[in-house]
C-alpha cells in the first residue's frame, strides 16, 4: 500500500498634459541666461576621492550634514566595491537589505519593507522600473556610473515621490565640481565556480568594461561628463524544487503509518545564462554666471539575459508510484507496528515517469531617462528653479518549456528512484535505473500527459513617467527660520503588463531527436543522478512543434491590464536655524498636498466573454513633515523626524479586470439558495499611510567615523490586503448573465473579492552603526578599520489580513552588515558580511505571478584585495582581485515556515573576478 495523497494539491493615444505655467517659468529661466550678468568663473573647491577611507568620510559627510535622517554612499565607495550593481553597496548600509535573484541583489529593502514601499529617484526624479510592480530593480544601474547614493529614511516637503519605507536617491556626476579633466577605465575578468553546466549554452566566463570622461570648457562654465559601462556575467545553477509535503498515510512492510508528510515530487535542473548589460550616461552643464545653471542628463540602460535550463520533474506522492523501505523521522508510535506524524526522510519509488524538460527563457529590458534642471537667482533672497523630466521602461521575456520523456503519458519506460531528503533540509540524494542520456528511450512527447508536449509565455511591460517641476527657494531671515521652497510637481505615469500564452503541440508524437541536435550530456551529479539527454531547444521548437492560443483563460487575462496614474504635488518647506538651550538647532518643517487622479484599463470577464473596462478614483493626501538636527555637544547630534508617509497601491492592485459567476453554496440575503461572487482587482485604492516618528542620536569624530543609535515607530493609518466586500454586481458589470442551466439569483448583491483598504497595524525597529578607522584606537592599527551595524525590527502588521500569521513581504527581524578593511601604502583588502534572518519573499511564481515563498536565512560574504601604484610611470594604475559570494551561500525557500520542508534550493557558486583600473 502505498503512502498517497489523493490530489495534487490601453489608451495608447493619451497625451501628456504639463501645465503651461511649468513650460513658460522653466523656458524663462534658460532665457534669463542670455541676460545674466556675467562674473569670473568661480574658483570651485577641489573634490578628491580616492581609496577606501576617503570613500567612507565622504560619506560620513553627506550623513551628518544633513536635515533627515539619511545613509549615504559616496563614488569612490562604490567603486572599490566588489559590486556588479549597485543594489550590493546599498544592501550593506544600516537598516537595509537586498533579496537575491538569479544570484545577484536585485531588490532593495528598507527597515524590513520589501522594495514596493520605497520609492527610487534618478537625480531627485521619480524612475520607471521593468519589474511588475513600482519597485526599481536595481542591477539595472551600473555602479560605476553613479556618483554617489543617498537614502532618506525620513522625508522632507521637498522632496517628491517620497515612500513608507524610505526614498532612493541615485546620483550622477556634475562635471563642474571637479578641478579638472578626470577620465578612468576599468576592465575585469569574471569566472563561475560552478564551471559551464549545460552543453552548447553560455559559458562560466565573462567581463566588464567601464570608461568615464570628465571635462570642463570655455573658461569652465561647461563641464561634460560621459559613461559607459558592459557587463558580460555568466549565471551558472544546481536547481533542486519539492512539489509539496503532502500528508500521506498507508501500511508498508507490516507497519502502519498515518499522517506522514511525504515529498509530493522533485524538480531537478542545471541553468546557465548569459548576462549582459550596457549602461550609457551623459550629463551637460553649463554655468554663465554666479546667477544661472542649467543641466541635462541621460540615462540609459539594456539589459539582456537568455537563460538554458535542462533536467527532470517526477512526481512521488503525487504520481502512480509505489513506496517501499521507508524511513519517517520524528513519527510518534501510537500503538504495535503503527505509527503518526513524522516526515519521510527516505524511501524506494517504483512506477516513476519523469517528464525531461529543456526550458529557454530570454529576457531583454531598456531603461531610458532624460532630465533638464534649471536654476537662476533672481536675488540673493529668490533662486527659481524649473526641472523637465521622462524615463521609459521595456521589458520582454520569452519562457519556452519542451517536455520529453520515454513515452506519452502513461506509456513508455517507469523507473525507480531511490530518494534520501536531509532532515534538516537541503537537496536531495537520488538514483535512478534508466539511461536518460539514451536518445533511442528518450523521445519529444508530452510524458507528462499534460495535454501539451510544450508551452510559451511571452510577459511583455511597458512603464513610462513624465514630470515637471517648478519651485521657489528663499533665503529670508524669519524668526528662527532661514528660508524655504515652495514648489508643485507633476507626474504622469502609465504601466501596461501583457502575458499572451501558448500550448505547443508536436506535429508528429513521439518525435525522435535528430543527431544533428543533440548535444553533449548534461549531468545531475549535484544530487547523485547521471548523465540526461541535451539538445538543441531552438531548433527543435522551430522545427517540431506547433503554437496552439490559450485564449479566454480567466488567468491570462487578468495579467493584461494598463494603469494610469496623474500625480500632482504642491509642496511647502520652512527652513530652521536657531538654537535651543544655547546649542545649535536646525531642520525643516513643511507639507505636501498629494492630489492622485488614477484609472485602469483592462477587461471584465463574464463568463466566457469578456468586454473593455475602466474605472478610476480621485482624492488627496496632506503629508506634514518635520526634521530636526539638535547638536547637543561638538560632534554630537540628536535627531527626530516626525512624518505622514505613503506607499502608492501596488500596479498590479491597480488593474481595473474583474470576473464574476454564481456561487451555489450559499443563500443570499432575501434567502434563495445561489449568490453572486467575483473577484478581481481594485482601481479605487488609495495608498499604504503611516504616521512616523525618528530619534537617532550620532557621535562623530570628525569626517573619519561615526557610531549612532536610531529608533522609529510607524502607526498605520491604512494598510492594502485581499478582502471580500458586499457590492451590487449589476452597477459593477452592468447586464449579468448565467451560463445554461445554472441558477440566476434573485438579489444582485454578493461578495466580490479584492485588494481593498484595511486599518490599523504598527511597525518598529532600532538600527545600530559603528564606522571606525582603528587608528584611533592605537596606532600599531594604522590602515585598519571596521563597519558594522545592526537592525532590528518588530512588526505588527497582518498584510495578507486578519488571522493569517504571515509577516510583511521583505521583513526580517534581524540584519547584520559587518565589514573589516585595510589600506595602507597602495595595498588594501576589504571583507563584508552580509547577514539577514529568514523571510517571505516576493517571487515569480507558476504562470508568471508574483507569489509569497518563506526564504531561508542567508549570509553573504563578498572579499576584495587590491593594488595601487603610488608613483612612477604606472602610478594611477590599479589592479584587483575579487570574490564574490565566498561561501557558495544558497538561495533556499521553505512550505510552511517550516525550514526542514525545502520548497526550492538553488547553488550559485562563487564568482571570482581580476581586474585592472586606470585613472588619468
Amino acid at each position: 500500500m502505498t503512502l498517497s495523497n489523493a490530489k495534487r494539491g490601453s489608451d495608447a493615444g493619451a497625451s501628456f498634459r504639463i501645465s503651461p505655467v511649468a513650460i513658460g517659468c522653466t523656458l524663462l529661466i534658460a532665457a534669463a541666461a542670455a541676460t545674466a550678468q556675467e562674473t569670473p568663473p568661480q574658483q570651485l573647491e577641489t573634490v578628491t576621492v580616492t581609496g577606501i577611507r576617503k570613500g567612507i568620510e565622504a560619506a560620513i559627510s553627506v550623513k551628518r550634514n544633513s536635515d533627515s535622517i539619511v545613509e549615504a554612499i559616496s563614488a569612490e565607495d562604490i567603486g572599490k566595491l566588489p559590486d556588479s550593481s549597485i543594489a550590493e553597496s546599498i544592501a550593506r548600509l544600516p537598516g537595509l537589505t537586498a533579496q537575491r535573484v538569479n544570484g545577484r541583489a536585485q531588490e532593495v529593502q528598507i527597515r524590513g519593507l520589501a522594495g514596493q514601499f520605497a520609492t527610487t529617484l534618478l537625480n531627485g526624479r521619480e524612475q520607471v522600473s521593468t519589474g511588475d510592480n513600482r519597485s526599481a530593480e536595481f542591477d539595472q544601474y551600473p555602479s560605476e556610473l553613479l556618483s554617489g547614493v543617498t537614502i532618506y529614511k525620513t522625508p522632507d516637503a521637498a522632496l517628491v515621490g517620497q515612500g513608507l519605507s524610505g526614498t532612493v536617491d541615485l546620483q550622477t556626476v556634475r562635471p563642474l565640481n571637479f578641478s579638472g579633466r578626470t577620465m578612468a577605465i576599468n576592465l575585469r575578468a569574471e569566472k563561475n565556480s560552478l564551471g559551464r553546466l549545460n552543453p552548447g549554452a553560455a559559458s562560466d566566463k565573462g567581463s566588464r568594461a567601464s570608461f568615464s570622461y570628465i571635462d570642463q570648457f570655455a573658461d569652465r562654465t561647461v563641464g561634460i561628463a560621459l559613461g559607459y559601462a558592459r557587463l558580460d556575467s555568466p549565471n551558472q545553477n544546481n536547481y533542486f524544487r519539492n512539489w509539496g509535503y503532502p500528508t500521506g498515510s498507508g501500511t508498508i512492510n507490516g507497519n502502519t503509518y498515518n499522517d506522514v508528510r511525504v515529498p509530493g515530487g522533485v524538480q531537478l535542473r542545471n541553468e546557465s545564462a548569459t548576462q549582459k548589460r550596457n549602461g550609457l550616461m551623459g550629463v551637460l552643464q553649463w554655468k554663465p554666471s554666479k546667477d544661472f545653471e542649467t543641466l541635462v542628463d541621460v540615462y540609459r540602460s539594456t539589459y539582456e539575459r537568455n537563460a538554458v535550463q535542462r533536467g527532470f520533474e517526477a512526481g512521488l506522492a503525487w504520481g502512480n508510484t509505489q513506496l517501499t523501505n521507508p524511513v519517517v523521522e520524528g513519527a510518534t508510535s501510537t500503538g504495535p507496528n503503527t505509527y503518526t506524524g513524522g516526515v519521510l526522510t527516505q524511501g524506494v519509488y517504483s512506477g516513476v515517469k519523469p517528464v525531461l524538460r529543456h526550458d529557454l527563457n530570454d529576457r531583454e529590458d531598456t531603461i531610458s531617462a532624460v532630465g533638464w534642471n534649471s536654476k537662476l537667482v533672481i536675488s540673493p533672497a529668490l533662486t527659481l528653479v524649473g526641472d523637465l523630466s521622462w524615463s521609459k521602461a521595456k521589458r520582454q521575456e520569452s519562457i519556452l518549456e519542451l517536455y520529453a520523456g520515454t513515452g506519452a503519458g502513461a506509456q513508455g519506460a517507469t523507473d525507480t528512484f531511490n530518494v534520501v531528503l536531509p532532515v534538516g533540509g537541503g537537496l536531495p540524494s537520488i538514483t535512478a535505473g534508466l539511461n536518460y542520456a539514451d536518445p533511442a528511450l528518450i523521445k519529444l512527447v508530452d510524458s507528462g500527459g499534460w495535454g501539451q508536449a510544450g508551452y510559451l509565455k511571452d510577459p511583455k511591460v511597458s512603464d513610462e513617467i513624465k514630470s515637471a517641476r517648478l519651485s521657489a527657494k528663499v533665503s529670508q531671515d524669519l524668526a528662527f527660520f532661514t528660508g524655504g521652497e515652495v514648489g508643485l510637481n507633476f507626474t504622469q505615469r502609465e504601466k501596461s503588463r501583457n502575458v499572451p500564452e501558448w500550448f505547443l503541440d508536436l506535429k508528429t508524437s513521439p518525435t525522435t531527436i535528430p543527431a544533428g541536435l543533440l548535444m553533449g550530456p548534461n549531468s545531475l551529479g549535484y544530487v547523485g543522478l547521471g548523465d540526461f539527454i541535451s539538445y538543441d531547444g531552438r531548433a527543435a521548437a522551430a522545427q517540431f512543434y506547433n503554437l496552439r492560443p490559450n485564449l479566454g483563460n480567466k488567468d491570462i487575462i487578468n495579467k493584461d491590464w494598463t494603469v494610469k496614474e496623474d500625480i500632482t504635488t504642491a509642496f511647502f518647506r520652512a527652513d530652521v536655524d536657531t538654537e535651543l538651550l544655547g546649542l545649535p538647532l536646525r531642520g525643516n518643517l513643511g507639507v505636501q498636498a498629494v492630489h492622485a487622479d488614477q484609472k485602469s484599463n483592462a477587461f471584465n470577464i463574464q463568463g466566457a466573454t469578456t468586454s473593455p473596462a475602466t474605472y478610476g478614483t480621485k482624492y488627496t493626501d496632506w503629508l506634514p513633515s518635520l526634521n530636526l538636527s539638535w547638536q547637543v555637544a561638538n560632534n554630537q547630534n540628536l535627531r527626530l523626524g516626525l512624518a505622514r508617509q505613503i506607499t502608492r497601491p501596488r500596479m498590479d492592485d491597480l488593474r481595473a479586470t474583474n470576473t464574476y459567476s454564481v456561487d451555489l453554496t450559499k443563500v443570499n440575503d432575501k434567502g434563495d439558495l445561489g449568490e453572486w461572487k467575483g473577484d478581481g482587482g481594485n482601481p479605487a485604492l488609495k495608498p499604504w499611510k503611516a504616521d512616523a516618528i525618528d530619534l537617532s542620536y550620532e557621535y562623530y569624530f570628525g569626517n573619519k567615523g561615526y557610531v549612532s543609535l536610531a529608533a522609529y515607530y510607524k502607526e498605520l493609518k491604512t494598510y492594502i490586503y485581499k478582502q471580500k466586500i458586499n457590492i451590487n454586481f449589476q452597477d459593477r458589470f452592468g447586464t449579468l448573465s448565467v451560463p445554461p442551466n445554472t441558477l440566476t439569483p434573485s438579489s444582485l448583491n454578493g461578495l466580490f473579492e479584492t485588494q481593498a483598504n484595511g486599518e490599523g497595524g504598527s511597525m518598529s525597529g532600532v538600527e545600530l552603526a559603528v564606522s571606525l578607522p582603528l587608528q584611533m584606537v592605537s596606532n600599531l592599527l594604522d590602515g585598519f578599520g571596521v563597519q558594522l551595524s545592526y537592525a532590528y525590527v518588530d512588526s505588527k502588521i497582518s498584510p495578507f489580513g486578519p488571522g493569517d500569521s504571515r509577516p510583511l513581504p521583505g521583513l526580517s527581524p534581524n540584519t547584520y552588515n559587518l565589514t573589516a578593511y585595510y589600506e595602507k601604502h597602495g595595498f588594501s583588502a576589504r571583507v563584508s558580511t552580509r547577514i539577514r534572518d529568514g523571510f517571505v519573499g516576493e517571487v515569480t511564481g507558476f504562470g508568471a505571478d508574483r507569489a509569497f515563498e518563506y526564504v531561508k536565512k542567508e549570509q553573504v560574504t563578498d572579499l576584495q584585495l587590491g593594488y595601487e601604484f603610488q608613483s612612477g610611470v604606472a602610478k594611477g594604475l590599479s589592479v584587483v582581485f575579487q570574490v564574490n559570494n565566498l561561501g557558495n551561500e544558497p538561495y533556499v525557500e521553505y512550505y510552511n515556515n517550516d525550514i526542514t520542508q525545502t520548497k526550492q534550493y538553488t547553488k550559485y557558486g562563487k564568482t571570482y573576478l581580476f581586474g585592472v583600473n586606470y585613472k588619468f
